[in-house]
Protein backbone atom coordinates (compact mmCIF):
# COMPACT_ATOMS: atom_id res chain seq x y z
CA UNK A 1 0.00 0.00 0.00
CA UNK A 2 1.17 3.56 -0.74
CA UNK A 3 2.32 5.62 2.21
CA UNK A 4 -0.39 8.30 2.46
CA UNK A 5 1.40 10.14 5.27
CA UNK A 6 3.79 11.74 2.80
CA UNK A 7 2.28 15.10 1.85
CA UNK A 8 4.29 15.32 -1.37
CA UNK A 9 3.01 12.01 -2.74
CA UNK A 10 -0.01 13.52 -4.49
CA UNK A 11 1.72 16.81 -5.37
CA UNK A 12 2.48 15.46 -8.85
CA UNK A 13 1.06 13.02 -11.38
CA UNK A 14 1.80 9.42 -10.40
CA UNK A 15 2.60 6.62 -12.85
CA UNK A 16 2.76 2.96 -11.89
CA UNK A 17 5.46 1.06 -13.80
CA UNK A 18 4.88 -2.68 -14.04
CA UNK A 19 8.60 -3.34 -14.23
CA UNK A 20 11.84 -1.46 -13.56
CA UNK A 21 12.54 2.22 -13.98
CA UNK A 22 15.91 2.80 -15.66
CA UNK A 23 17.54 6.19 -15.10
CA UNK A 24 19.72 7.12 -18.07
CA UNK A 25 19.44 6.41 -21.82
CA UNK A 26 23.13 6.03 -22.55
CA UNK A 27 24.71 2.75 -23.68
CA UNK A 28 24.24 1.24 -20.20
CA UNK A 29 20.53 2.04 -20.00
CA UNK A 30 19.94 0.85 -23.56
CA UNK A 31 21.74 -2.41 -22.82
CA UNK A 32 19.52 -3.11 -19.81
CA UNK A 33 16.44 -2.22 -21.85
CA UNK A 34 17.38 -4.62 -24.64
CA UNK A 35 18.03 -7.47 -22.19
CA UNK A 36 14.69 -6.84 -20.46
CA UNK A 37 12.93 -6.85 -23.85
CA UNK A 38 14.41 -10.29 -24.52
CA UNK A 39 12.88 -11.43 -21.22
CA UNK A 40 9.50 -9.89 -22.03
CA UNK A 41 9.65 -7.48 -19.09
CA UNK A 42 8.18 -3.96 -19.43
CA UNK A 43 10.23 -0.97 -18.30
CA UNK A 44 10.53 2.80 -18.46
CA UNK A 45 13.76 4.66 -19.27
CA UNK A 46 14.03 8.22 -17.97
CA UNK A 47 16.47 10.54 -19.75
CA UNK A 48 17.09 14.17 -18.82
CA UNK A 49 18.31 15.09 -22.31
CA UNK A 50 16.38 15.05 -25.59
CA UNK A 51 18.25 12.12 -27.16
CA UNK A 52 19.88 8.81 -26.38
CA UNK A 53 23.58 8.77 -25.47
CA UNK A 54 23.65 12.52 -24.83
CA UNK A 55 27.24 12.31 -23.58
CA UNK A 56 28.34 10.98 -26.97
CA UNK A 57 26.09 13.22 -29.02
CA UNK A 58 26.57 16.52 -27.22
CA UNK A 59 29.68 16.38 -25.02
CA UNK A 60 32.42 14.82 -27.14
CA UNK A 61 34.87 16.27 -29.65
CA UNK A 62 34.52 15.63 -33.37
CA UNK A 63 37.68 13.53 -33.85
CA UNK A 64 36.75 11.03 -31.13
CA UNK A 65 36.97 7.31 -31.90
CA UNK A 66 36.51 4.28 -29.69
CA UNK A 67 39.82 3.53 -27.99
CA UNK A 68 39.19 -0.22 -27.92
CA UNK A 69 38.40 -2.59 -30.80
CA UNK A 70 34.72 -2.75 -31.65
CA UNK A 71 34.26 -6.34 -30.41
CA UNK A 72 34.95 -5.10 -26.86
CA UNK A 73 32.47 -2.22 -27.16
CA UNK A 74 29.35 -3.79 -28.61
CA UNK A 75 26.19 -4.08 -26.53
CA UNK A 76 24.36 -7.36 -25.81
CA UNK A 77 22.45 -9.14 -28.58
CA UNK A 78 23.62 -6.80 -31.36
CA UNK A 79 27.14 -6.74 -32.89
CA UNK A 80 28.60 -3.82 -34.81
CA UNK A 81 28.12 -3.89 -38.60
CA UNK A 82 30.90 -5.84 -40.28
CA UNK A 83 31.88 -2.90 -42.48
CA UNK A 84 32.69 -0.74 -39.46
CA UNK A 85 36.43 -0.19 -38.90
CA UNK A 86 38.28 -1.71 -35.95
CA UNK A 87 37.91 1.57 -34.03
CA UNK A 88 34.53 3.14 -34.95
CA UNK A 89 34.21 6.91 -35.13
CA UNK A 90 31.97 9.00 -32.91
CA UNK A 91 29.30 9.19 -35.65
CA UNK A 92 29.45 5.46 -36.32
CA UNK A 93 29.04 4.67 -32.64
CA UNK A 94 26.06 7.02 -32.32
CA UNK A 95 24.50 5.43 -35.44
CA UNK A 96 25.05 2.02 -33.86
CA UNK A 97 23.31 3.08 -30.63
CA UNK A 98 20.35 4.53 -32.54
CA UNK A 99 20.07 1.30 -34.54
CA UNK A 100 20.23 -0.61 -31.25
CA UNK A 101 17.32 1.39 -29.83
CA UNK A 102 15.26 0.82 -32.99
CA UNK A 103 15.97 -2.91 -33.10
CA UNK A 104 14.75 -3.47 -29.56
CA UNK A 105 12.00 -0.84 -29.80
CA UNK A 106 13.41 1.16 -26.90
CA UNK A 107 11.64 4.51 -26.46
CA UNK A 108 12.96 6.51 -23.51
CA UNK A 109 11.01 9.28 -21.81
CA UNK A 110 13.13 12.24 -22.93
CA UNK A 111 13.48 15.59 -21.12
CA UNK A 112 12.63 13.90 -17.81
CA UNK A 113 15.18 15.02 -15.22
CA UNK A 114 15.14 12.91 -12.06
CA UNK A 115 14.88 15.12 -8.98
CA UNK A 116 15.05 12.32 -6.47
CA UNK A 117 14.58 8.59 -6.11
CA UNK A 118 13.99 6.88 -2.78
CA UNK A 119 12.75 3.57 -1.46
CA UNK A 120 9.50 3.70 0.50
CA UNK A 121 9.77 0.91 3.06
CA UNK A 122 6.13 1.21 4.08
CA UNK A 123 4.90 0.18 0.64
CA UNK A 124 8.10 -1.60 -0.46
CA UNK A 125 8.33 0.38 -3.69
CA UNK A 126 10.65 2.92 -5.30
CA UNK A 127 9.42 6.46 -5.85
CA UNK A 128 11.16 8.37 -8.63
CA UNK A 129 10.22 12.01 -9.06
CA UNK A 130 11.02 13.83 -12.30
CA UNK A 131 10.50 17.26 -13.78
CA UNK A 132 10.18 17.79 -17.52
CA UNK A 133 11.56 20.63 -19.60
CA UNK A 134 8.05 22.13 -19.58
CA UNK A 135 7.90 22.04 -15.78
CA UNK A 136 5.57 19.04 -15.47
CA UNK A 137 6.28 16.90 -12.41
CA UNK A 138 5.75 13.14 -12.52
CA UNK A 139 6.30 10.51 -9.86
CA UNK A 140 7.02 6.99 -11.07
CA UNK A 141 6.29 4.12 -8.71
CA UNK A 142 8.09 0.83 -9.32
CA UNK A 143 9.44 -2.34 -7.74
CA UNK A 144 12.92 -2.10 -9.29
CA UNK A 145 15.25 0.84 -9.91
CA UNK A 146 18.21 0.60 -12.30
CA UNK A 147 20.81 3.37 -12.03
CA UNK A 148 22.35 3.77 -15.50
CA UNK A 149 23.63 7.34 -15.35
CA UNK A 150 27.23 6.08 -15.52
CA UNK A 151 30.63 7.19 -14.37
CA UNK A 152 30.76 10.36 -16.50
CA UNK A 153 27.44 12.08 -15.85
CA UNK A 154 28.79 15.42 -14.64
CA UNK A 155 31.86 17.42 -15.60
CA UNK A 156 34.53 18.20 -13.02
CA UNK A 157 35.69 21.83 -12.94
CA UNK A 158 38.60 22.38 -10.53
CA UNK A 159 38.82 25.48 -8.38
CA UNK A 160 42.10 27.04 -9.55
CA UNK A 161 43.20 30.38 -8.14
CA UNK A 162 42.74 33.28 -10.54
CA UNK A 163 40.86 31.31 -13.22
CA UNK A 164 37.91 33.71 -13.13
CA UNK A 165 40.30 36.65 -13.65
CA UNK A 166 42.09 34.99 -16.57
CA UNK A 167 40.06 36.91 -19.16
CA UNK A 168 40.42 34.50 -22.08
CA UNK A 169 38.11 31.69 -23.15
CA UNK A 170 37.82 28.83 -20.66
CA UNK A 171 35.89 25.70 -21.65
CA UNK A 172 35.59 22.16 -20.38
CA UNK A 173 36.53 19.33 -22.74
CA UNK A 174 32.84 18.38 -22.93
CA UNK A 175 32.25 21.67 -24.79
CA UNK A 176 35.27 21.27 -27.08
CA UNK A 177 34.39 20.18 -30.62
CA UNK A 178 37.34 21.06 -32.84
CA UNK A 179 40.60 22.98 -32.77
CA UNK A 180 39.61 24.95 -35.85
CA UNK A 181 38.67 28.12 -33.95
CA UNK A 182 41.90 27.96 -31.92
CA UNK A 183 44.20 28.16 -34.96
CA UNK A 184 47.25 30.30 -34.19
CA UNK A 185 46.37 30.56 -30.49
CA UNK A 186 48.27 29.45 -27.41
CA UNK A 187 46.02 26.99 -25.59
CA UNK A 188 46.58 25.49 -22.16
CA UNK A 189 45.08 22.00 -21.85
CA UNK A 190 44.61 21.07 -18.19
CA UNK A 191 44.68 17.30 -17.71
CA UNK A 192 46.80 14.60 -19.34
CA UNK A 193 44.33 11.73 -19.63
CA UNK A 194 42.99 10.40 -22.92
CA UNK A 195 40.85 13.52 -23.46
CA UNK A 196 43.70 15.91 -22.71
CA UNK A 197 46.06 14.07 -25.05
CA UNK A 198 43.54 13.92 -27.88
CA UNK A 199 42.49 17.56 -27.51
CA UNK A 200 46.17 18.57 -27.61
CA UNK A 201 46.71 16.49 -30.74
CA UNK A 202 43.63 17.99 -32.38
CA UNK A 203 44.84 21.50 -31.54
CA UNK A 204 48.17 20.69 -33.20
CA UNK A 205 46.38 19.49 -36.30
CA UNK A 206 44.63 22.87 -36.49
CA UNK A 207 47.85 24.89 -36.13
CA UNK A 208 47.31 25.89 -32.52
CA UNK A 209 50.09 25.90 -29.91
CA UNK A 210 48.98 23.64 -27.04
CA UNK A 211 50.65 23.30 -23.65
CA UNK A 212 49.59 20.16 -21.78
CA UNK A 213 49.47 20.29 -17.98
CA UNK A 214 50.72 17.02 -16.51
CA UNK A 215 50.40 17.50 -12.76
CA UNK A 216 50.44 13.85 -11.72
CA UNK A 217 51.85 10.60 -13.08
CA UNK A 218 50.24 8.84 -16.03
CA UNK A 219 50.61 5.59 -17.94
CA UNK A 220 50.94 6.11 -21.69
CA UNK A 221 50.63 2.87 -23.66
CA UNK A 222 50.62 2.23 -27.42
CA UNK A 223 47.12 1.51 -28.66
CA UNK A 224 48.45 -1.50 -30.58
CA UNK A 225 51.37 -3.90 -30.19
CA UNK A 226 52.39 -6.16 -33.09
CA UNK A 227 49.22 -5.10 -34.91
CA UNK A 228 46.99 -6.19 -32.04
CA UNK A 229 45.09 -4.03 -29.58
CA UNK A 230 47.03 -3.73 -26.33
CA UNK A 231 43.74 -4.27 -24.50
CA UNK A 232 43.10 -7.49 -26.41
CA UNK A 233 46.65 -8.64 -25.65
CA UNK A 234 46.21 -7.86 -21.95
CA UNK A 235 42.91 -9.77 -21.77
CA UNK A 236 44.53 -12.77 -23.44
CA UNK A 237 47.49 -12.80 -21.05
CA UNK A 238 45.27 -12.45 -17.98
CA UNK A 239 43.72 -15.84 -18.78
CA UNK A 240 47.04 -17.46 -17.94
CA UNK A 241 49.09 -14.97 -15.91
CA UNK A 242 48.58 -12.96 -12.71
CA UNK A 243 47.75 -9.28 -13.09
CA UNK A 244 51.08 -8.03 -11.72
CA UNK A 245 52.98 -10.06 -14.33
CA UNK A 246 50.76 -8.84 -17.15
CA UNK A 247 51.47 -5.27 -16.02
CA UNK A 248 55.21 -5.98 -16.08
CA UNK A 249 55.04 -7.39 -19.61
CA UNK A 250 52.94 -4.47 -20.87
CA UNK A 251 55.38 -1.92 -19.45
CA UNK A 252 58.39 -3.70 -20.95
CA UNK A 253 56.74 -3.83 -24.38
CA UNK A 254 55.71 -0.18 -24.01
CA UNK A 255 59.29 0.85 -23.19
CA UNK A 256 60.58 -0.89 -26.34
CA UNK A 257 57.94 0.79 -28.53
CA UNK A 258 57.61 4.26 -26.98
CA UNK A 259 60.94 4.57 -25.21
CA UNK A 260 61.52 6.57 -22.03
CA UNK A 261 58.69 9.11 -21.91
CA UNK A 262 59.71 10.60 -18.56
CA UNK A 263 62.29 12.82 -20.26
CA UNK A 264 59.36 14.63 -21.90
CA UNK A 265 57.75 15.42 -18.56
CA UNK A 266 55.41 12.41 -18.42
CA UNK A 267 56.04 10.55 -15.17
CA UNK A 268 54.91 6.94 -14.88
CA UNK A 269 53.02 5.75 -11.77
CA UNK A 270 54.67 3.18 -9.53
CA UNK A 271 51.58 0.98 -9.80
CA UNK A 272 51.05 -0.93 -13.06
CA UNK A 273 48.37 0.24 -15.55
CA UNK A 274 45.90 -2.61 -14.98
CA UNK A 275 46.25 -2.57 -11.19
CA UNK A 276 45.84 1.21 -11.17
CA UNK A 277 42.70 0.92 -13.27
CA UNK A 278 41.23 -1.76 -11.02
CA UNK A 279 42.07 -0.11 -7.70
CA UNK A 280 41.72 3.61 -8.45
CA UNK A 281 39.75 3.73 -11.69
CA UNK A 282 42.49 5.65 -13.53
CA UNK A 283 42.50 4.70 -17.20
CA UNK A 284 45.87 4.55 -19.00
CA UNK A 285 46.34 6.79 -22.02
CA UNK A 286 46.30 4.89 -25.30
CA UNK A 287 48.53 6.88 -27.61
CA UNK A 288 47.21 7.64 -31.10
CA UNK A 289 49.77 10.24 -32.14
CA UNK A 290 50.07 12.79 -29.33
CA UNK A 291 53.37 11.36 -28.08
CA UNK A 292 55.04 12.01 -31.44
CA UNK A 293 53.96 15.67 -31.20
CA UNK A 294 55.30 15.82 -27.64
CA UNK A 295 58.68 14.49 -28.82
CA UNK A 296 58.81 17.10 -31.57
CA UNK A 297 57.88 19.81 -29.01
CA UNK A 298 54.72 20.73 -30.90
CA UNK A 299 52.89 19.85 -27.71
CA UNK A 300 54.59 21.45 -24.73
CA UNK A 301 54.26 19.37 -21.54
CA UNK A 302 54.26 21.55 -18.40
CA UNK A 303 53.96 20.75 -14.65
CA UNK A 304 51.08 21.69 -12.34
CA UNK A 305 49.44 25.11 -12.12
CA UNK A 306 50.00 27.55 -9.29
CA UNK A 307 47.55 30.26 -10.36
CA UNK A 308 46.09 32.21 -13.27
CA UNK A 309 46.16 35.94 -13.87
CA UNK A 310 45.06 38.11 -16.79
CA UNK A 311 46.22 36.28 -19.94
CA UNK A 312 48.85 34.35 -17.99
CA UNK A 313 49.29 31.11 -16.09
CA UNK A 314 51.92 30.61 -13.40
CA UNK A 315 53.21 27.06 -13.03
CA UNK A 316 54.33 25.40 -9.79
CA UNK A 317 57.92 25.94 -10.91
CA UNK A 318 57.35 29.70 -10.95
CA UNK A 319 57.48 29.85 -14.77
CA UNK A 320 54.83 32.05 -16.39
CA UNK A 321 53.20 31.34 -19.75
CA UNK A 322 51.17 33.74 -21.86
CA UNK A 323 48.09 31.93 -23.17
CA UNK A 324 44.94 32.80 -25.08
CA UNK A 325 42.55 30.00 -24.05
CA UNK A 326 42.13 27.17 -21.57
CA UNK A 327 40.59 23.73 -22.12
CA UNK A 328 39.81 21.87 -18.92
CA UNK A 329 40.25 18.15 -19.66
CA UNK A 330 39.67 17.49 -15.98
CA UNK A 331 37.27 14.59 -16.29
CA UNK A 332 33.82 13.67 -15.06
CA UNK A 333 32.12 12.18 -12.05
CA UNK A 334 28.95 10.34 -11.11
CA UNK A 335 25.89 12.45 -10.28
CA UNK A 336 24.14 9.72 -8.28
CA UNK A 337 24.56 11.41 -4.84
CA UNK A 338 22.58 14.42 -6.09
CA UNK A 339 19.36 12.52 -6.74
CA UNK A 340 19.43 9.02 -5.21
CA UNK A 341 18.38 9.13 -1.56
CA UNK A 342 20.32 6.03 -0.55
CA UNK A 343 23.61 5.53 1.27
CA UNK A 344 23.96 1.79 1.85
CA UNK A 345 24.80 0.64 -1.68
CA UNK A 346 26.28 3.81 -3.22
CA UNK A 347 29.18 5.70 -1.65
CA UNK A 348 29.52 9.49 -1.48
CA UNK A 349 31.56 9.48 -4.70
CA UNK A 350 28.57 8.09 -6.59
CA UNK A 351 30.00 4.60 -7.12
CA UNK A 352 28.81 1.34 -5.57
CA UNK A 353 30.65 0.50 -2.36
CA UNK A 354 31.05 -3.17 -3.25
CA UNK A 355 34.07 -3.95 -5.45
CA UNK A 356 33.83 -5.62 -8.84
CA UNK A 357 32.22 -8.04 -9.65
CA UNK A 358 29.62 -7.45 -6.91
CA UNK A 359 28.82 -3.82 -7.70
CA UNK A 360 25.70 -4.38 -9.82
CA UNK A 361 23.08 -5.31 -7.21
CA UNK A 362 21.92 -3.66 -4.00
CA UNK A 363 18.94 -4.23 -1.72
CA UNK A 364 15.23 -3.64 -2.29
CA UNK A 365 15.43 -4.03 -6.08
CA UNK A 366 18.22 -1.47 -6.61
CA UNK A 367 20.69 -2.11 -9.44
CA UNK A 368 23.68 -0.29 -10.96
CA UNK A 369 24.95 -0.65 -14.52
CA UNK A 370 28.05 0.96 -16.01
CA UNK A 371 29.94 1.57 -12.76
CA UNK A 372 32.52 -1.22 -13.03
CA UNK A 373 35.27 1.01 -14.47
CA UNK A 374 35.52 -1.57 -17.22
CA UNK A 375 33.97 0.36 -20.07
CA UNK A 376 31.21 -0.84 -22.36
CA UNK A 377 32.13 -4.49 -21.85
CA UNK A 378 31.54 -4.11 -18.11
CA UNK A 379 28.22 -2.34 -18.71
CA UNK A 380 27.06 -5.12 -21.05
CA UNK A 381 27.93 -7.76 -18.48
CA UNK A 382 26.01 -5.83 -15.81
CA UNK A 383 22.98 -5.46 -18.08
CA UNK A 384 22.72 -9.20 -18.70
CA UNK A 385 22.96 -10.01 -14.96
CA UNK A 386 20.38 -7.37 -14.03
CA UNK A 387 17.81 -8.52 -16.59
CA UNK A 388 18.21 -12.14 -15.53
CA UNK A 389 17.86 -11.24 -11.86
CA UNK A 390 14.74 -9.12 -12.38
CA UNK A 391 13.26 -11.80 -14.64
CA UNK A 392 13.36 -14.39 -11.86
CA UNK A 393 11.28 -12.27 -9.48
CA UNK A 394 9.03 -10.94 -12.26
CA UNK A 395 8.16 -14.41 -13.54
CA UNK A 396 7.64 -15.72 -10.00
CA UNK A 397 5.16 -12.87 -9.40
CA UNK A 398 3.29 -13.73 -12.60
CA UNK A 399 3.12 -17.41 -11.68
CA UNK A 400 1.85 -16.52 -8.22
CA UNK A 401 -0.85 -14.27 -9.68
CA UNK A 402 -1.90 -17.03 -12.10
CA UNK A 403 -2.13 -19.52 -9.24
CA UNK A 404 -4.18 -17.08 -7.17
CA UNK A 405 -6.49 -16.44 -10.12
CA UNK A 406 -6.86 -20.17 -10.76
CA UNK A 407 -7.70 -20.83 -7.10
CA UNK A 408 -10.19 -17.97 -7.10
CA UNK A 409 -11.84 -19.30 -10.29
CA UNK A 410 -12.22 -22.82 -8.85
CA UNK A 411 -13.75 -21.41 -5.68
CA UNK A 412 -16.24 -19.35 -7.69
CA UNK A 413 -17.13 -22.41 -9.81
CA UNK A 414 -17.83 -24.45 -6.69
CA UNK A 415 -20.05 -21.74 -5.25
CA UNK A 416 -22.00 -21.50 -8.51
CA UNK A 417 -22.61 -25.28 -8.63
CA UNK A 418 -23.76 -25.37 -5.01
Amino acid sequence: MVNFNDQDFFSSRCVWVNGPVIVGAGPSGLAVGACLKEQGIPFVILEKSDCIASLWQKRTYDRLKLHLPKQFCQLPKFPFPQHYPEYPTKKQFIDYLESYARKFDINPMFNECVQFAKYDKSCKLWRVKTISSSGLEVEYICQWLVVATGENAQKVVPNIEGLKEFGGEVIHACDYKSGEKFSGKKVLVVGCGNSGMEVSLDLCNHNAQPSLVCRSSVHVLPREIFGKSIFELAMFMMKWLPLWLVDKILLILTWFILGNIEKYGLKRPKIGPLELKNTQGKTPVLDIGALERIRSRKINVVPGINKFSCGTVELVTGEKLKIDSVVLATGYRSNVPFWLKESEFFAKNGFPKAPFPNCWKGKYGLYAVGFTRRGLAGASSDAIRIAQDISKVYNEDIMQKKQNFSTHTRCMSTLCVN
